[in-house]
């Protein structure tokens, strides 16, 4: 299972431009893009209330809608800006040929934009089960992981997140799963190690050796 933002696509600095935008637009302090990084894989509501500091869910909803809008505006001018990171194309070759490899997504973005992400990068073909907000609970609940196990008959300590942020790992052991941190996303490397983190790659030629070692412990 793949994290989206931070993980598999680099979209940070869209994420922080939009934040601020409907910040502003709302009279509210801007976060700084720091703020912004720790929220990324949330649900857009819940990381909406974390860079409030309340939990005033109905402003929280407004300004998700707000930043959708915003988002879904920029995506002409935004071309170019959603880029994969190196390595992560090859590495989902590599794993797609492997016999009995199932992958999926598990991501804080809406199903809307997943569809468009994958299809625009043409990795749609290698995932086999796409978990979103959705239909889940945001992160750190272990549903995503759970719904995704059930629909692919696939068992816990055969299955592994691989995911940039805390709340990736806090899910992933909550589910009872495998965890691989990559240290190019959004979280410090000693987050990622406090969160459950089994094992930490710094690039993608390092993943399916990695993942091969969590498996086998």
């Amino acid at each position: 299972m793949f994290d989206m933002d931070g993980t598999l696509i680099d979209t940070q600095a869209l994420i922080a431009e939009h934040m601020a935008t409907t910040f502003a637009e709302a009279d509210l302090v801007v976060p700084t893009p720091a703020q912004v990084r720790r929220i990324i894989g949330l649900s857009l509501p819940q990381a909406m209330l974390q860079l409030l500091g309340s939990q005033d869910i109905e402003t929280a909803n407004q300004l998700a809608e707000r930043y959708r809008a915003h988002y879904r505006d920029s995506l002409v001018a935004a071309e170019g800006r959603e880029g994969l990171f190196p390595g992560a194309r090859e590495a989902l070759h590599l794993l797609h040929g492997q016999a009995e490899t199932v992958m999926g997504i598990a991501t804080g973005k809406g199903l809307q934009g997943v569809h468009r992400l994958t299809q625009m990068h043409e990795i749609a073909k290698f995932f086999s089960t796409l978990q979103t907000p959705d239909h889940n609970p945001s992160k750190p609940h272990p549903g995503m992981m759970l719904r995704a196990m059930g629909e692919t008959g696939a068992d816990p300590s055969q299955t592994v997140i691989i995911g940039d942020t805390s709340f990736d790992m806090e899910m992933g052991k909550a589910a009872g799963t495998k965890t691989i941190g990559v240290t190019w996303g959004y979280h410090h490397a000693d987050d990622l190690r406090g969160a459950g983190a089994d094992i930490l790659i710094e690039s993608y030629d390092a993943l399916a050796a990695a993942i091969d070692q969590v498996l086998e412990t």
